[in-house]
């Protein structure tokens, strides 16, 4: 078995605030390997956006990494300066933010935008770099793009618009893609395209993604594996098609469930999760779903549950996972 591309052991992002110290993410840890497709779904505060923000060492100032370990190919990030984290940033780490429309710079054309990401890694001349950037707007399907590069954001679509973001994320052939919401405010249409893109590119060349979203059959669709976030932390995780055809934790459940399904009656309406999302800066001492969830056991309000195996690489951090292991096992007895 390689060893992961990516290593996060522990990791802890404390935020200050009014209220207390936010725990926006809470002892995480997890594993990419090369190539790899990785799925994290969750509510929105959840922990997942700045998960990928504590990769690139970009957490807004006052949060702060408080603990653990990001290590890429063995090389742990933490504590690296502002001009190594900057030589990680766009070359070994690639970023498609949610927004393409506010991470593409509107007074700049579009070939210049994606020339830039090469310069800033590469000792390349104006014309090289220009190349590239052709070379990559072709890559991902831009039409004519010789001409499309001399083009200003405000003169592509919204699919077009993310798939430059895609360009420049991939310009310098990066190890690891993180994929922040890449289909928001898309289509269904656009989206499928954009994600038969991001599979095209991950099998030509290798780079591992770990894609963020709130779309599961997105997920389902795309990622072999898949970690369920909750209150910043991984609640379940697994590969992706065992965790959803029979999941484990009760928040797991009531994800899937909020799901519109055509085969649903109309007078059933949409399901919903009921109660609200803890607040990170008061956390319940014992697991964070347990006020909203409906299967809930004495010790799920006195005591974290900590991560219980449920199946070859699978676990879910829920105390019914051990009851039911328990139950199961004396059935057999």
């Amino acid at each position: 078995m390689s060893a992961p591309l990516l290593q996060i052991d522990d990791l802890r992002v404390r935020i200050p605030s009014r209220r207390g110290e936010v725990k926006a993410v809470d002892g995480l840890s997890f594993s990419v390997a090369p190539g790899e497709v990785v799925g994290i779904v969750g509510e929105s505060g959840s922990g997942k956006s700045m998960l990928a923000l504590s990769m690139l060492q970009l957490i807004p100032k006052p949060g702060r990494i408080t603990g653990g370990r990001i290590a890429l190919n063995g090389r742990d990030l933490i504590g690296l300066s502002e001009a190594e984290m900057r030589e990680v940033r766009g070359n070994e780490i690639g970023m498609i933010f949610q927004d393409p429309s506010a991470s593409l710079n509107p007074v700049l054309r579009i070939g210049r935008q994606v020339a830039e990401t090469v310069e800033a890694h590469h000792r390349v001349t104006p014309a090289q770099s220009w190349r590239r950037s052709v070379e990559m707007l072709q890559g991902v399907r831009i039409p004519d793009p010789e001409a499309r590069a001399r083009d200003y954001p405000h003169q592509y679509s919204g699919g077009m618009r993310q798939r430059v973001v895609i360009a420049i994320g991939m310009a310098n052939a990066p190890k690891l893609l993180i994929a922040d919401e890449p289909t928001t405010a898309l289509d269904v249409t656009v989206q499928a395209q954009i994600m038969g893109l991001l599979g095209r590119m991950n099998k030509e060349t290798g780079t591992a993604i770990l894609l963020i979203s709130h779309n599961i059959a997105l997920v389902s669709r795309f990622c072999t594996r898949v970690l369920v976030m909750y209150a910043g932390r991984i609640v379940e995780a697994g590969p992706t098609a065992q965790v959803f055809a029979n999941p484990e934790h009760p928040y797991t459940r009531a994800l899937l469930n909020a799901v519109p399904r055509i085969d649903r009656r109309v007078e059933e309406g949409l399901q919903t999760i009921a109660g609200r999302p803890p607040d990170l800066a008061s956390l319940p001492a014992g697991c964070a779903f347990e006020p909203r969830c409906p299967a809930r056991l004495r010790s799920c309000a006195e005591e974290q549950p900590p991560a219980f195996p449920v199946g070859e690489g699978r676990f879910a951090r829920c105390w019914l996972a051990e009851h039911s292991k328990h139950q199961q096992g004396n059935s057999r007895s």
